[in-house]
């Protein structure tokens, strides 16, 4: 009943789709585009950014669901991994393989498929598309051709990672992948002067690497978490110095995706708070909500000028 459902709604709306270009047609003289009147009015076009589960399949709202059960077309990092989770659902909606490798090549042929007024759902292997996986490109060409883009709530690895922390999460800075090679050590060594807590992916196989350089540039007292097969059967968060983990990780076998949380450079931070407390000894009746405004534009200017 739910398939047939989806089937009949999918069919009214491309019925809809096709009356409502017959209808604009004379709108197309001018500078009214009969595209954009469509748009403006009935919100046919549009590119969903979908999160999928990072593990546990249930993972997942019921709207993500509802929705890639009524999109047009899929985009899939990968089809197959993808697939699993289709199925797992019920949902038929065809798909489409959309990656790092062939996006440059489709996109202009995805972006004229939306202005049609098509909807089509994003999805990539795990998470929320654009972070750390491809979307960006699509994005920022559908928000240039007046193309509305949503992104539903959902599952991201970070989050739950720097969460469960223990570390501070009241400012952070999301880097993703590290450069793997050029780049790579001005990068880590960056961190080093770095107040806020830090996110960062890394692969099994790279990861003692990385703990090796950021003992080196940011000392092996430095706090860090590490969370790994994030709600899967076995996840496992592990928490202390740099020095500890690298020990732990260098006498057990690596396995699954990391995220990485640092904390940031306390030494650095309070030194900025001494120095901001000094300049405001004269402004002791500024209200509270004005002096977190001025901390955080003095912090800025702090960073600025370590850069």
């Amino acid at each position: 009943a739910t398939a047939f459902f989806v089937t009949a709604q999918k069919a009214l709306r491309n019925l809809l789709r096709q009356l409502l270009l017959q209808v604009a047609k004379p709108l197309s003289t001018g500078n009214i585009s009969p595209l954009n009147h469509i748009h403006n009015n009935h919100s046919l076009m549009k590119l969903y950014l979908v999160p999928t589960p990072v593990g546990n399949l249930s993972d997942i709202t019921y709207r993500a669901v509802q929705v890639l059960q009524q999109a047009d077309l899929i985009l899939a990092e990968d089809t197959r991994t993808s697939r699993a989770v289709m199925q797992h659902y019920g949902i038929t909606t065809p798909m489409q393989a959309y990656h790092i490798f062939n996006e440059h090549q489709v996109v202009r042929a995805l972006v004229e498929r939306l202005s049609s007024g098509q909807q089509i759902a994003l999805v990539t292997d795990a998470g929320t598309p654009g972070i750390s996986d491809p979307g960006f490109l699509l994005v920022r060409e559908c928000v240039r051709n007046g193309i509305e883009v949503e992104c539903l709530p959902g599952a991201t690895a970070f989050v739950p990672a720097l969460v469960q922390s223990g570390l501070p999460c009241d400012r952070f800075v999301f880097l993703g992948f590290l450069p793997h090679k050029k780049g790579r050590q001005t990068a880590v060594r960056a961190l080093a002067s770095e107040t806020r807590t830090m996110v960062i992916y890394e692969s099994p196989h790279r990861l003692l690497k990385l703990l090796g350089e950021l003992q080196e540039f940011l000392g092996e007292e430095r706090q860090i978490s590490i969370s790994r097969e994030i709600s899967k059967l076995h996840a496992e968060t592990l928490r202390g110095s740099i020095a500890e983990l690298l020990q732990h990780f260098e006498k057990e076998e690596v396995r699954g995706e990391m995220v990485v949380i640092v904390g940031g450079n306390e030494a650095l931070d309070n030194e900025s708070k001494d120095k901001y407390k000094q300049h405001s000894e004269e402004d002791s009746d500024t209200p509270p909500a004005t002096t977190t405004r001025k901390i955080s534009k003095y912090r800025a200017k702090q960073e600025q000028r370590d850069e």
